[in-house]
């Protein structure tokens, strides 16, 4: 019997040896339709093949494609556990051609494979086409053999394929499996086709139309083929079983759950055990593939199917949590198909056991109040809708899982009531929100919260993907469209780009239209709404339009590397000062990163020194930078720091890199750094390229600060710094080696010159002395004059060289400087009774239109506006003195 994962070789290795190349599955958020919540198909990944917007080296592909449906339209989540045949993650098995071969080789093909390749009998299959598909009828007729009443005509949709209500579509051909009479049904387009006897197992889709606005069809210039075919439903029937969950890969699953929970994997739990290990393999890809439980989006979808399976463990009688202890199970099953889940393995551990830890906290409390609630119904009525959102609002049940539980007891919801008590709790938010004082142009964020969610981010994982415009944003208010040459702020539902926070800036790049070209300078956020800032730089874009967007991967790449730089500094700095370096404050940009730290004193060379090449060490280490989330006070306890400034919610992100030089954090104790962060980071540590300190420096009182360059921004810094020594060797006409004492020589010869040159300047300006008129005022011998061609800076010593000339009296000298007039007064000692050195200063000073004018008795200093009332001051000295 052949397994699961010998199934999906055989249909990889059929097609690779029929000139298809082996494509691995895409992610399971998909980056090229933003109208999906997860990828459910294996077609996503080529949708822009097949209409012709991107082309490949290949033109034939097959695929075993992991997929989701739990979210949106294509929602399986309540059926799963209780059918044989509904998942939320399902693989989806598909051979593909763009342009290449059509119809009679894609049936050819199928039916070579399922005779041969599998081995099943020809006369337990039959094949569904198109009503007016002759084409494909004939050649199931010519290939296959299989007569009319084995090739049943399908009037409706369900044999007509639509990629949306444009574009490519096409006929398509399904094949069903007879089970025999022995269960009942009857053959597709009969009345009793929704029985089990016939059971669909491939798809075959030709994609040979396009589907205009009006509803006409035109063919298609290149003409595609895209097939599906679900591993399980095959696996079950090659297996010889009539469910999905008896196959072995499920089986194994199921075992596992039962092992973990003591219980009979085939008794009164069989449900809860096949829920269970569905949603293992759901939320293990889902959080492979870089998605996070959250309240909102892909992680808020993810949230409520790990609570499922966590509800369906509880009700097993699980004490404990169940869901982390099965991740081995799942990994030694489909590890070696699908390595991100063996990359991945100790994170999706850990944010298993810390999902459901957090849980079951609540989990006991909720379904006593829910019996309660029950218990006040009469027999069989619905639970009210306030019941249902307390359930959701203060333990975090999800709608639908208040829905599974009353499933068990054939009850059901008040969903309206449900949707009024959210209505309700959003106005109340909105009315509290309004009186906070917030700016009033953040209005229209919140208002675009509330109408479309929060946006999500999947920068952490690509800086590409695409998405619908939900909004155009100017001065505040949403705008219909903008033109070339016009800012504007564009709102999607999902993006790459990451918004300003956390000390790193916002992404720049591109978002580009059907109609128009964004450039985008800058990305913020309100109200989780983040805001896309720019200017249309070609056509017109509009909102609601789809688009395609793109971080400037090179700016991205120097942020991150300075942002994983900037975690090495602050260990480094901790590692070299004391545990009492605390961040500040940073800044994470394209060009540089500032580190804002707590230390009261300068560093010191050496310190520098060690700082530099103690990261520069861990850099070289070349280590993954990983990623895990967990609770604040788990990362704590691992000894992660928390950066300042930021604000945490039940789960962080919490970034580790790394090998510690000595004794380091983590679970073994051997990590460098461990610190909270939300930002993005490096790949691996040698990204970085190099780190050197700039300058350090004072912020702020007991604050200190450092500026770094990583990387390429190095090589540019010794640059510009060789080109300097370059030219002072030029100009100093010696070696960098010289430069210290040459320069040194250099101020010593300067200074000994402008000690020279100051004393000539005063002797002429006093014409040396000699020239100098004495007056006798009030008894007193004064000098008082207007002198040129000395600076404020000379008066103290010429006012010092006239007294000792006068040996008793007062020295007043007004410098015309060119500009504002200096005063200094000077006092002999042995008249400091009778006249203060301050008063007289303070005359000339107030005369030549100035303020102030201060120092002490026997020396005093000054500044006027206009050296033009220097008349007017001289007079107002000599009025001093005789007063």
């Amino acid at each position: 019997m052949p397994s699961l994962n010998d199934i999906r070789s055989t249909f990889l290795g059929f097609f690779e040896k029929n000139d298809h190349r082996v494509v691995e599955s895409s992610p399971l958020v998909p980056r090229n339709d933003p109208t999906l919540m997860f990828t459910n198909s294996g077609m996503v990944q080529f949708k822009n093949c097949f209409t012709g917007v991107e082309t490949r080296d290949y033109k034939r592909a097959t695929t075993a494609q992991k997929s989701v449906r739990a979210g949106g339209k294509h929602n399986d989540l309540d059926n799963v556990g209780y059918t044989a045949r509904h998942h939320t993650f399902f693989e989806m098995l598909g051979n593909f051609s763009f342009g290449d071969y059509f119809k009679e080789q894609a049936i050819s093909y199928a039916w070579e494979l399922l005779t041969k390749g599998f081995d099943i009998p020809a006369d337990k299959l039959c094949v569904t086409v198109y009503h007016t598909d002759d084409e494909a009828a004939g050649y199931w007729k010519k290939i296959a053999g299989l007569p009319d009443h084995r090739i049943i005509r399908i009037a409706s949709d369900d044999n007509f394929w639509r990629m949306g209500p444009t574009g490519p579509c096409g006929p398509c051909t399904e094949i069903f499996f007879d089970h025999g009479d022995k269960i009942w049904g009857g053959p597709p387009g009969s009345a009793d086709q929704d029985g089990d006897r016939f059971i669909e197992i491939w798809n075959n889709v030709f994609m040979q139309n396009e589907q205009f606005a009006d509803g006409t069809l035109k063919p298609l210039e290149m003409q595609s083929i895209d097939t599906g075919m679900g591993l399980e439903r095959i696996g079950a029937l090659l297996q010889g079983k009539h469910d999905n969950y008896d196959t072995d890969l499920m089986r194994n699953l199921i075992e596992a759950s039962a092992h973990a929970t003591s219980s009979d994997p085939d008794g009164a739990g069989k449900t809860h055990h096949r829920v269970i290990a569905d949603h293992l393999r759901s939320t293990s890809f889902l959080i492979a593939d870089g998605v996070m439980p959250s309240n909102e989006g892909r992680g808020y979808v993810l949230r409520r199917i790990m609570r499922r399976a966590m509800r369906h463990a509880h009700m097993l009688g699980a004490q404990d949590p169940v869901m982390h202890r099965l991740v081995p199970a799942l990994v030694r099953q489909m590890g070696a198909q699908y390595q991100e889940l063996t990359r991945a393995q100790t994170l999706i551990e850990e944010t298993l056991k810390l999902e459901e830890t957090r849980f079951r906290q609540t989990l006991d409390r909720g379904l006593r109040l829910l019996d309660d609630e029950l218990a006040r119904l009469p027999e069989g009525g619905a639970l009210p809708g306030a019941a249902a959102f307390k359930l959701y609002d203060t333990y975090g049940f999800p709608l639908d899982l208040t829905q599974d539980a009353l499933r068990e007891k054939g009850r059901e919801v008040d969903v309206q009531g449900f949707e009024a008590a959210m209505d309700e709790q959003r106005q109340k938010a909105r009315a509290s929100w309004v009186g906070t004082g917030e700016a009033k142009d953040a209005k229209i964020w919140f208002e675009l919260a509330e109408a479309h969610g929060t946006t999500e981010f999947l920068g952490y994982d690509t800086e590409t993907a695409e998405a619908n415009i939900l909004a155009l944003v100017r001065d505040g208010a949403a705008i219909g469209s903008a033109a070339t040459g016009e800012a504007v702020q564009v709102v999607v539902n999902q993006t790459p780009f990451y918004a300003e926070s956390g000390g790193q800036v916002g992404d720049a790049g591109f978002i580009r239209t059907q109609t128009g070209l964004v450039e985008i300078t800058d990305t913020r956020k309100s109200q989780g709404v983040f805001m896309h800032v720019g200017r249309v730089i070609e056509g017109q874009v509009a909102k609601g339009q789809p688009a395609q967007l793109e971080v400037a991967h090179t700016r991205r790449a120097k942020i991150e590397a300075n942002h994983t730089a900037t975690h090495l500094l602050n260990e480094a700095l901790r590692n070299a000062l004391g545990s009492h370096v605390a961040q500040r404050g940073s800044l994470n940009a394209p060009d540089r990163l500032r580190f804002d730290f707590a230390h009261s004193t300068a560093m010191s060379a050496e310190e520098i020194a060690k700082v530099e090449d103690e990261v520069n060490a861990i850099i070289r280490q070349n280590g993954r930078v990983e990623t895990r989330v967990m609770t604040p006070d788990a990362a704590r306890a691992l000894g992660a720091q928390a950066l300042f400034g930021e604000k945490y919610g039940e789960e962080v992100r919490v970034v580790s890199m790394g090998e510690a030089l000595g004794s380091g954090k983590g679970l073994d104790g051997k990590t460098y750094s461990l610190e909270l962060c939300g930002g993005t980071h490096v790949t691996r540590l040698g990204e970085i390229g190099g780190f050197r300190i700039v300058s350090e420096s004072a912020s702020s009182a007991g604050v200190r600060r450092i500026e770094a360059l990583t990387g390429p921004a190095i090589l540019e810094d010794l640059r510009r710094q060789s080109a300097i020594l370059e030219a002072l060797g030029r100009e100093l006409g010696s070696a960098p080696e010289e430069f210290v004492a040459k320069v040194q020589k250099l101020k010593a010869d300067l200074k000994a010159a402008q000690g020279e040159v100051g004393q000539l300047r005063r002797d002429l300006a006093t014409g040396g002395s000699a020239g100098v008129e004495v007056k006798e005022i009030g008894g007193i011998k004064v000098i008082a004059q207007v002198l040129q061609g000395v600076s404020g800076k000379d008066l103290p010593a010429l006012i010092d060289q006239f007294k000792a000339q006068l040996g008793s009296g007062a020295v007043v000298l007004i410098a015309d400087t060119g500009a504002k007039p200096a005063v200094a007064a000077g006092v002999t000692n042995d008249l400091t009774g009778r006249i203060s050195a301050v008063t007289l200063a303070k005359a000339a000073v107030e005369a030549l239109g100035g303020k102030g004018g201060g120092g002490r008795p026997d020396m005093a200093q000054g500044g006027g506006a206009d050296i033009a009332l220097a008349p007017a001051a001289l007079a107002a000295v000599t009025a001093a003195l005789e007063a």
